[in-house]
């Protein structure tokens, strides 16, 4: 068994963060995560109003008794909701660990976390972020190297490197991500210092994963070479699978077009259209490096389990060497 800062704190089982995925991670896919032993993660910015929140934080709660976290999405949004409402409701129902992502750290929010007793953690994509927040006083920090599916960050930094060197710049517990998609991944993060390790894309080849049949086939036959980044020119750089629709952000992005028309090419309804129906060049999907490493579709059960049996078993022979 191994056990970190992190699993005592929050009071999980395994070292592992369940990555929060836009239009994915509804209260089921992360009630089955967290029901693992690992993190689960639900994603707020889907529920448009805060009433909609409210349904989702009791369905939660009902499907699990295990520890689990709610992402609060600060990165810009075509159509903005009022995040301090979502908050507020979140507070309401009793979300003891709250999961913030975006461009910045959410100052005004944050003495209401502390006022709350909420264990907060902020991911990012750099070293001077993830210090920002510790200055604040996020408990906990998530960073993400550039193999990372979904936002890379600017400075396109791998997780080799990028992990110790956050580690170096804090005094609080550090989670990695970027890549990873076994129990070697677990165990390197491990080896570099992090107190946990951040999975995502390997998430979405389970049978609990809410995305079409399609697109979970399409998930095992990719390598490691087929994804890109998009939205690079927009400051928003993120790595999606290498499809039609990513290829026509990039053929938007080279002809200069209105910022807008590419972001509306990228939308998460768009996305959401082809983890509904199957259709695989509708929209872009975030997708990390990792995914070439993916070969089978597992229960997310089995999935965690084999990982944290590979992980004990890397740890255990090179203890022997």
């Amino acid at each position: 068994m191994v056990k970190t800062k992190v699993t005592e704190m929050l009071g999980i089982k395994y070292p592992i963060f369940c990555g929060n995925m836009m239009n994915i991670s509804y209260p089921s896919f992360a009630a089955a995560c967290s029901d693992t032993g690992a993190l689960g993660i639900m994603a707020s910015v889907m529920f448009r109003t805060p009433d909609d929140l409210r349904e989702a934080l009791i369905e939660l709660k009902s499907l699990t008794d295990k520890p689990v976290a709610v992402n609060l999405n600060l990165f810009p949004m075509l159509k903005p909701i009022k995040q301090i409402d979502h908050v507020k409701v979140m507070l309401d129902e009793g979300i003891k660990i709250i999961e913030t992502s975006g461009h910045q750290a959410p100052d005004k929010y944050i003495p209401l976390f502390k006022d709350h007793g909420v264990t907060w953690i902020h991911k990012c994509a750099g070293v001077r972020y993830a210090k920002k927040a510790a200055s604040l006083g996020a408990d906990i920090v998530e960073v993400v190297g550039w193999e990372n599916g979904g936002a890379t960050g600017r400075y396109d930094i791998g997780t080799l490197v990028l992990t110790p060197a956050t580690i170096d710049g804090l005094n609080i517990p550090v989670v990695a991500g970027g890549g990873i998609s076994d129990g070697r991944g677990v165990a390197a993060v491990l080896a570099l210092g992090a107190e946990a390790a951040l999975i995502g894309t390997r998430l979405l080849a389970t049978k609990e994963c809410p995305i079409h049949e399609n697109l979970k086939k399409a998930i095992l036959k990719a390598s490691i070479y087929d994804t890109t980044i998009i939205m690079r020119s927009l400051n928003a750089t993120h790595r999606v699978w290498n499809n039609q629709a990513a290829q026509k952000v990039l053929e938007l992005e080279n002809s200069k077009t209105d910022q807008m028309e590419i972001f509306n090419a990228a939308a998460g309804a768009k996305s959401k259209i082809m983890y509904e129906e199957g259709n695989l060049d509708v929209g872009v999907v975030s997708v990390g490096q990792g995914v070439g490493l993916i070969h089978d579709i597992p229960t997310v059960k089995d999935l965690i389990e084999g990982i944290m049996q590979e992980t004990n078993e890397i740890i255990q022979k090179l203890s022997n060497m």
